[in-house]
């Protein structure tokens, strides 16, 4: 059997019980080997298929045409610029720090810098762009102490450097990279490509600062590496077909930074960066590329998804394009809402005689990211699946819930000068703790692997001593108040009955003057649904000012952060048990504080 005739996802995994009720879940499969770092991979490909495009951003200059770089040319570059960095004296304690979101630039002076053993930080643009007074970015900057710090755009990035970037540190941009790539390659960096080591650190990547200041994550070359065997044996065929990718994900997140674009260098791929993004006005540069680039493998968040399934309806073109060559698609970061994945196969069916498989996991930025996946054929909405070969998932009992914790060589070893931080976040039989907790998709079987059952952190009790779920209870609000609501934040800690304030889907409640009473409606199918107070929402409000990033109430990924917005709106929580209500409450029954 051909690696591209696989089954794909999860592999058999061998489950113990203990005593206390943990479950200890573990691949059969041993996890094959993998190179010492990823500029191997690298170097390999450019030798096999030097003229093979690695990466690829269309371009003003060129008319809109793409600019490629080889394989040939981006270990070319490589040279160049490692030797630029070693000539700057960076080091693990000197880092190489982006400001700038995805670019050319870059992504050849990451790969450089991991050759070399000069670890790389690329900071959230939202950091000095959308904040008011740059605390995070100043937190992020003294934490790393950097040697270099690069920015794309000098111009857009100034008033960040000259608030957050501590004095002395040289800051380089785009102007400054054509003397970086005509610096002249020594010996030194072949000696310094060899001293380095598969624990040595190569990125720091930051956590959302959802409950906190931002954490430097300690990425280091084995977790890069073993990640990235770990997603090869999941998708066999990407060995035997180079995966051609189109991907808007953000570079200093793990999935878009570590997941996606490592995918492609992994397995001699070609990685097409996307301009466009899945939001209002902003999709019509991805419907240009994918009308052009036909991929293997589409990766996404649902809110893409739904994007995409609007637009395949309508334009025959597009649908032949993208279905011509996919071969699997990936979702994170939410649930796929069920009818958007059933417009999908419908779609698939249609067009080329098949379903394309849909899959998803658990990962996060202490996994680098890939951990859990699905198998194909237990794939569905809020399913996690089962650990990667090279993964042990253990199942631990706390607060009446199972927590997800994992153990193996992509697991990070902490946080960047952060003993504290570091020692929380690992069990005594050092697996890292997710926060999150899983349940089995059929109790009768676990073999057929497990689902989301919401952050523990997230969850409370109310007056009578009832513990709430929120995740979930989150999830099948949101469905119930479908489309007008994007998301929604439970409050009714030590309350006696829950409420919710709502983040509106702006687009689909304009102009409708029967709103709160399509709420209502909502709020009674839900709790039509509910078995007792826990799972009842009985009050909500519709938030009309955004969410504050400087606050702490959302993330640079854009997800909320619950206890935040309760904390920060604690009026309006006191509002939604006011009695009587407010008119811009919307009630389903009477409450009590």
């Amino acid at each position: 059997m051909s690696a591209a005739q696989k089954p794909m996802g999860a592999a058999p995994v061998q489950i113990a019980r203990r005593p206390d009720g943990t479950l200890l879940v573990t691949p059969v499969p041993v996890l094959g080997a993998y190179p010492r770092c990823l500029t191997e991979r690298l170097e390999h490909f450019a030798g096999l298929a030097p003229d093979r495009t690695l990466i690829a951003r269309r371009d003003a200059a060129l008319d809109g045409d793409w600019r490629r770089i080889s394989y040939a040319e981006a270990w070319r570059r490589v040279q160049a610029l490692g030797q630029a960095l070693l000539d700057r004296g960076l080091s693990a304690e000197r880092p190489l720090v982006f400001l700038s979101g995805n670019c050319l630039d870059q992504a050849m002076l990451t790969l450089a810098a991991l050759h070399v053993g000069v670890p790389v930080a690329p900071v959230s643009p939202a950091y000095s762009l959308l904040a008011r007074d740059f605390a995070k970015l100043r937190h992020c900057l003294a934490l790393l102490t950097p040697g270099l710090v690069f920015a794309n755009d000098q111009a857009r990035f100034a008033e960040a450097t000259a608030a957050a970037v501590p004095a002395g540190t040289e800051v380089l941009s785009a102007e400054d990279m054509p003397a970086l790539l005509a610096t002249a390659p020594t010996p030194a960096v072949a000696r310094a490509a060899a001293a380095v080591q598969p624990d040595d650190v190569a990125k720091i990547l930051f956590t959302s600062g959802s409950t906190g200041q931002p954490k430097g994550v300690v990425n280091t070359h084995r977790m890069l590496c073993a990640n990235q065997q770990m997603l090869r044996e999941a998708f066999p065929f990407v060995a035997e077909e180079p995966p051609v990718l189109l991907d808007w994900l953000p570079w200093h997140h793990t999935f878009g930074g570590n997941h996606n674009i490592g995918l492609a260098l992994y397995n001699g791929g070609s990685f097409y960066m996307d301009e466009g993004r899945p939001v209002s006005g902003g999709y019509a540069e991805s419907l240009r590329n994918l009308g052009e680039i036909a991929t293997s493998i589409h990766f996404n968040v649902p809110r893409g998804f739904e994007e995409l399934v609007h637009h395949l309806t309508q334009d025959r073109a597009l649908r032949r394009v993208f279905f011509s060559r996919l071969r699997m698609m990936f979702y994170s970061a939410a649930g796929l809402p069920q009818h958007i994945w059933n417009a999908l196969d419908a779609l698939a069916l249609a067009e080329c005689g098949r379903r394309i498989p849909m899959f998803t996991g658990l990962g996060a930025t202490e996994t680098a990211p890939f951990c859990l996946i699905v198998r194909e054929e237990h794939s569905e909405s809020g399913a996690v699946g089962l650990p990667a070969p090279g993964i042990e998932l253990k199942l631990a009992p706390v607060a009446g819930k199972m927590e997800a914790r994992v153990r193996g060589p992509s697991i990070t070893p902490g946080y960047w000068r952060n003993p504290a931080a570091t020692a929380a976040a690992f069990d005594e039989e050092g697996f890292y703790r997710f926060g999150d907790a899983l349940v089995p998709l059929d109790p009768e079987d676990l073999h057929k692997g497990f689902r989301f059952d919401g952050r523990i952190t997230e969850d409370f009790k109310m007056a009578t001593g009832t513990w709430v779920s929120v995740g979930p209870l989150r999830a099948k609000l949101v469905a119930a108040l479908a489309p007008y609501v994007k998301d929604a934040v439970i409050a009714g800690q030590d309350r006696d009955a829950l409420a919710a304030i709502l983040l509106p889907e702006r687009e689909a409640c304009a102009g409708i003057p029967d709103l709160p009473a399509r709420l209502e409606a909502g709020l009674a199918r839900l709790a039509a649904e509910a078995t007792g107070s826990s799972n009842r929402v009985t009050r909500a409000v519709l938030l009309d000012a955004p969410l504050s990033l400087d606050a702490g109430e959302i993330t640079d990924k854009g997800s909320i952060n619950q206890r935040a917005v309760l904390a920060q709106r604690a009026a309006l929580v006191e509002s939604l048990y006011a009695d009587p209500p407010g008119p811009d409450i919307i009630c389903l029954a009477e409450i009590s504080a």
